[in-house]
């Protein structure tokens, strides 16, 4: 990565060291770009800016010269012809693509916005050193050389501004944090500095009187007066004049306060407290009463918010008090309005002395639980301006809204209030909480599940992560959400209809829900009170959905086992006759009805679920379906039903047991054709790698096969193609012919029956059939491409991936990078999508080879074997064994004797005057240019011979890249070097100058 430094005079650097930035217009255009923060800026901004709107002739040749010296410059190792990902070109201009974390100016503003977090979350320690890091990348001015200039001055001047306000709120958080006295020096140059900042003065005079120079911090409460009524001929503003009158009165709020307890780390509502901190400052600005409406649902956060919001001004200097009023007089036997109207008086009195003494914040927490009087107390005083400059927060639930709260709601209108809802947290704000609250790093699916489930409100997402760490369950209701949302289900008058609707799922169809209940009106009133109290949303006019996750599997566990399953039953047959095609919803009543009176269509419907999932690409859903397929059938439809299990075993990834039951189910089907060929037939499963993981089992499975074809009647014509396409995926790289013929006559039999699937299938066993000779990259390319076309347009989105893969495998070894990383790049955000682990190994693999082909040893080093770690477990054995250390040989041949290289040993590491020819595979000129490097040694002429014919048609490819996994170099280098012992210079040199080529490329 490159790291740019701009809080000083521009710098770039790598991990090679720095680097050369050429001339000042070179830097200029590129500090032009780093001040766009990775917009894109026009070429015309750029030619004005650089000649100060007086370009000269050839002006637009110059910027495109010093955008190309950059991208050489910054980006060395790119291959030639290749775009540049770093300074890239965008229509009409150009555009800086850097990391976030690559520029310190942006680092720097980064750390400022999060210490107010910080301090805002009463963690003022962890603010200080953040800010004293953040401090410390300033090296000059920013944008030194250029900030006189239009175009980069107001950059510059934000940034400095910047720097004051962090060196400020660093002096506020030492203070804060107990380290009053080691803020003073800097806060005294400071104020030397920037004489006219108030802040620094009022922040020099406070950590003077903390610790314990009254007198300094009046003289210089003092000296602030005269320098602003010297230089600006005004008087110091209301927070200066307030903190004199604060330390001559030695108010107690202005001692050193003891650190205040966060009991929950303040996360994700920090948009929201700026807002109401500056709510605040505006009604201290206004010198009248200023009111906040926080509502949502219970746990969203509103006293958290709150408890934030009281830390901030408690640290600004205002009086902060929660839901508590002095104690005031009463007068036996008053009337109750004159008794309101006095209390209100007096509070706004009371208030209005603490108005002079600065600003106040007072808090009205849970108003959903307050009385008539307290909500009298709180929209009287909002409206009365004698009260002085209070800032009034009052916290509810939105969901339990009282007939008084919503009275007291409707009056608070005439005080004009900021009213703020809190909803959940986004998916990130969630992680940011649950890194919070626990002690291991959660993984990106757990976070998402915790996420999903809590619907993002803090207490949810709290006590989920605290019930993962402790069990390392996700999927249970923690204790202490299922008593509060039992407690919230409690104030309902019937939760018949909501335990109904939990049923039927997180979300609800109306009509299924009014038939399954048998009273419309009763739904539709149940439903109403779940909207109301928060449970439930609307959808639209036919459909609601639980708020959270959470409180349906709350209602849900509490129905009773023999109720439950009467209701699944009752709902599968409602949708069976209202949606027949909704086969995924009936399979899943019927399964969880789990009755034996069902078990014959549970069984059937699940079938019809298990393949719709995998016409989506749903492989995991789709193993979950066909084991319950599995568990409820016999005889034919257990075998057919097995098969599909293997099938989505193959693609999850669990190949060990795919295997094991397809040979029991091969088994089983075997004496009745039409049923062995539809069993064998079935593993619909893309291969990649011409090295069987079970040579054993791949036999018995060719020998079925074979049987099977001699057996199958006439008339069968996509039965005989998936007996064929078995023989050529089982006996890949076949050298005896029949794997091809076979592979040959099923793509005949695909097209002319006009199947895609069945044509995606014939093609992965014609793949592995191309690997008769060297220098097939070309043929396999074009499989490839057909594959992903036809797949694309068809929704075969394994075979989508393999044909991006074998382009992949195909590009690499012609030594087109740029190609083999866009295949590399459409692969994997496929396999994200439809959750397809082991594309995964391979596009890791191919990241590794990249860098050995571009010449970065150590990374690739380094990059093989985690690749390499990635393969354990994935039940790939023909692939596994021996491939790390024939990896490591071709960046080093001095890679240690003692490795375990496999099968690959008679080539790395050769004994005895002879090796054995190459298996023709995916490393066959891998393996052949060993050979060849041996031969040479040996100065065996017959042999050299030989391999320089085989090698011949590969010399325009990287020996080994084919595999996708490693490489040996330009196969033409081995060329020369054969045709140099061989005594034929002219073709020597010819090979010399390809592999030069192939190198440079």
């Amino acid at each position: 990565m490159v790291g740019f430094r701009v809080l000083g005079p521009l710098t770039a650097e790598t991990a090679a060291g720095p680097v050369n930035l050429k001339g000042p217009r070179h830097q200029a255009v590129l500090a032009r770009l780093l001040i766009a923060k990775g917009r894109v800026v026009p070429v015309t901004w750029l030619i004005g800016d650089l000649w100060e709107g007086d370009p000269p002739d050839g002006a637009l040749g110059a910027v495109q010269t010093f955008v190309g010296a950059l991208r050489k410059a910054l980006e060395p190792d790119r291959p030639p012809r290749t775009p540049s990902r770093l300074l890239v070109t965008v229509p009409p201009g150009y555009a800086l693509r850097a990391e976030p974390d690559a520029v310190d100016a942006w680092r720097f503003e980064a750390a400022v916005a999060e210490s107010a977090r910080l301090l805002a979350g009463g963690q003022a320690e962890k603010a200080r050193v953040l800010l004293e890091d953040a401090l410390a990348l300033w090296r000059g001015p920013a944008y030194a050389e250029f900030a006189e200039l239009d175009w980069a001055r107001a950059e510059a001047d934000r940034l400095t501004e910047l720097r004051l306000l962090a060196v400020e709120r660093r002096a506020e958080a030492a203070t804060a944090s107990g380290q009053a006295a080691e803020s003073v020096p800097d806060l005294r140059a400071h104020v030397a500095e920037h004489p006219l900042r108030e802040d620094g003065w009022r922040l020099l005079a406070l950590a003077l009187y903390r610790t314990g120079r009254q007198g300094d911090a009046l003289t210089t409460l003092r000296r602030a007066r005269e320098v602003l009524r010297t230089e600006l001929g005004v008087d110091p503003g209301a927070e200066l004049r307030q903190l004199e009158a604060d330390i001559l009165a030695q108010e107690p709020r202005l001692s050193d306060p003891a650190p205040t307890p966060v009991d929950e780390p303040f996360v994700g509502r920090e948009s929201e407290l700026a807002d109401l901190v500056q709510t605040a400052v505006a009604t201290a600005s206004a010198g009248r009463p200023g009111l906040v409406l926080l509502g949502g649902a219970a746990g969203a956060g509103k006293t958290a918010l709150a408890r934030a919001l009281t830390r901030r001004l408690a640290a600004m200097g205002w009086t902060t008090a929660w839901g508590a009023s002095p104690d005031l007089p009463s007068v036996p036997g008053e009337d109750l309005a004159v008794a309101r109207f006095r209390r209100q008086r007096a509070m706004g009195e009371y208030l209005a002395k603490l108005g002079g003494r600065g600003p106040a914040l007072l808090v009205f927490d849970d108003l959903h639980w307050a009385d008539e009087e307290t909500l009298a107390l709180l929209t009287g005083l909002a409206t009365d301006p004698g009260a002085g400059p209070v800032l009034l927060v009052g916290t509810y639930r939105s969901t339990e809204i009282s007939a008084e709260l919503a009275g007291a709601l409707g009056r608070a209108a005439r005080a004009e209030p900021v009213r703020l809802y809190l909803g959940g947290l986004s998916e990130a704000q969630v992680a940011d909480l649950v890194r919070a609250v626990s002690h291991r790093e959660p993984t990106a699916e757990g976070l998402r599940v915790i996420h999903r489930r809590s619907a993002g409100n803090p207490f949810f997402v709290r006590e989920l992560a605290r019930l993962w760490e402790a069990e390392g369950s996700l999927h249970a209701v923690p204790a202490g959400v299922r008593d509060v949302i039992r407690h919230r289900l409690s104030g309902l008058p019937d939760t018949t209809h909501l335990r109904q609707a939990a049923v039927l799922g997180e979300e609800v169809d109306l009509e299924v829900l009014i038939a399954l209940a048998g009273d419309e009106d009763a739904v539709l009133a149940s439903v109403e009170s779940g909207l109301l109290a928060g449970f439930l949303v609307e959808q639209d006019a036919d459909r609601v959905r639980f708020e959270h996750a959470l409180v349906r599997e709350t209602l849900y566990e509490d129905i009773a086992r023999a109720r439950r399953a009467r209701w699944h039953a009752a709902a599968a047959e409602i949708i069976e006759q209202r949606r027949p095609e909704d086969v995924a919803a009936i399979a899943h009543h019927f399964l969880r009805a789990d009755s034996a009176a069902t078990a014959e269509r549970a069984a059937h419907y699940a079938r019809a679920a298990a393949e719709l999932a995998e016409r989506r690409s749903a492989p995991h859903e789709a193993a979950r379906l066909w084991r319950e397929v599995v568990a409820r059938s016999e005889g034919r439809a257990r075998l057919e039903a097995t098969m599909g299990l293997v099938r989505a075993l193959a693609v999850t990834g669990d190949l060990a047991q795919a295997r094991r039951l397809r040979a029991e189910a091969v088994t089983a089907a075997m004496g009745d054709p039409l049923l062995a060929a539809r069993v064998i037939g079935s593993f619909d499963v893309p291969a990649i790698w011409t090295a069987n993981d079970d040579e054993a089992h791949s036999a018995e499975l060719v020998v079925a096969a074979e049987r099977v074809l001699a057996e199958l009647p006439d008339g069968h014509p996509v039965s005989r193609a998936r007996l064929l396409i078995t023989i050529a995926m089982e006996r890949r790289a076949d050298t005896g012919g029949r794997g091809g013929e076979a592979a040959a006559e099923a793509v005949r039999i695909a097209r002319a029956q006009g199947d895609p699937a069945l044509l995606a299938l014939a093609l992965n066993g014609l793949f592995l059939q191309t690997f008769h000779r060297a220098g097939l990259a070309p043929e396999r390319a074009r499989i490839g491409a057909e594959l992903v076309d036809l797949s694309a347009r068809h929704g075969l989105v394994t075979f989508e991936v393999l044909g991006h893969l074998i382009q992949l495998q195909a590009h690499a070894a012609l030594a087109d990078l740029a190609t083999a990383d866009d295949h590399a790049a459409a692969a994997d955000a496929l396999a994200e999508r439809y959750e397809l682990p082991l594309v995964g190994v391979f596009t890791e693999w191919y990241a590794a080879l990249r860098l050995a082909i571009t010449g970065h040893v150590t990374e690739a080093r380094s990059a093989y074997r985690a690749a390499a770690s990635k393969l354990t477990g994935t039940g790939m054995s023909g692939l596994e064994r021996g491939i790390l250390p024939l990896a490591l040989l071709g960046l080093d041949p001095d890679t240690p004797f003692g490795a375990d290289w496999g099968p690959y040993e008679p080539w790395a590491r050769p004994r005895g005057q002879s090796i054995p020819d190459s298996p023709r595979d995916l490393l066959f000129e891998a393996r052949t240019c060993l050979h060849a490097r041996f031969a040479i040694q040996s100065g065996q002429t017959a042999v050299m011979e030989h391999l320089y014919a085989e090698l011949l048609p590969a010399a325009g490819e990287l020996a080994g890249a084919g595999s996708g996994l490693l490489t040996f170099g330009p196969v033409a280098r081995y060329l020369g070097d054969l045709a140099t012992a061989l005594n034929r210079p002219a073709e020597a040199a010819t090979h010399y100058r390809q592999a030069e080529s192939l190198r440079r490329s």
